[in-house]
């Protein structure tokens, strides 16, 4: 299927589990991942990514994705382009400023297919890239913070917080109490540096995975997640 709404074409195809393999190549960088239209209008969209290990069929991605379609939302899981041009290997130091703009060009995109609020996050690096973006630019409605890597798990003192006072949305960050990443409690406090509404779902006896490993899905989790980001958010 392919759209022209102005100058820009999208190219999906249709998979067996009822979402769209998705690629806008007018964009550069480009836009690929998959999307899931809950209804032939959208009122409410995400636009999810994954972490430095991943990509846009990592199992966390997929279930969430599924859960917030079937509450409502147009989703896009996206891979950053980094992950386009390398399919295995973590980012590297000079990735970071065009996987954010990657993910601008995917909020352009999801602001032509919803007609509401559009929201943007993503575990770990992805989610913080997506925060750094916000930061600079108040593009999307809404923060969804996954395993969000506030330091190296062997360096707890070199924070990766400095852009957290310029994030003017609501945040909702969802860490394991097990994430060498981030501890529960120096994410209470990293909160407390974003001037705008936060919220912090704990998720008990997890690591940095949140829980999927490997080809192991948590439906419950998913679902917890998107019943408190509606309830926080409205």
């Amino acid at each position: 299927m392919s759209l022209d709404p102005g100058k820009a074409s999208w190219h999906s195809q249709l998979t067996m589990n009822n979402e769209e393999s998705f690629a806008d190549e007018t964009f550069n960088p480009p836009v690929r991942g998959f999307l899931h239209r809950s209804a032939p209008s959208l009122r409410r969209g995400l636009i999810i990514t994954h972490g430095a290990g991943g990509n846009a069929q990592s199992g966390i991605l997929v279930a969430l994705a599924e859960a917030f379609s079937a509450a409502g939302f147009g989703v896009l899981r996206c891979d950053l382009p980094f992950r386009q041009l390398r399919r295995y290997g973590p980012p590297r130091p000079g990735d970071a400023a065009r996987d954010r703009e990657g993910l601008k060009n995917a909020i352009a995109i999801m602001r032509k297919l919803v007609s509401g609020r559009l929201f943007i996050g993503g575990q770990s690096y992805g989610g913080r890239q997506a925060s750094m973006l916000l930061a600079e630019q108040m593009l999307a409605d809404g923060l969804l913070l996954l395993s969000y890597p506030l330091h190296a798990p062997s360096r707890p003192d070199q924070l990766r917080t400095q852009h957290l006072p310029k994030i003017q949305v609501p945040t909702l960050f969802v860490q394991g109490t097990r994430d060498p990443f981030g501890s529960i409690e120096e994410i209470e406090a990293a909160r407390k540096l974003i001037p705008a509404k936060t919220l912090l779902l704990a998720v008990e006896g997890v690591g940095h995975d949140l829980g999927f490993k490997g080809k192991l899905k948590r439906e419950d989790l998913s679902a917890t997640v998107v019943t408190n980001f509606s309830a926080f958010l409205g």
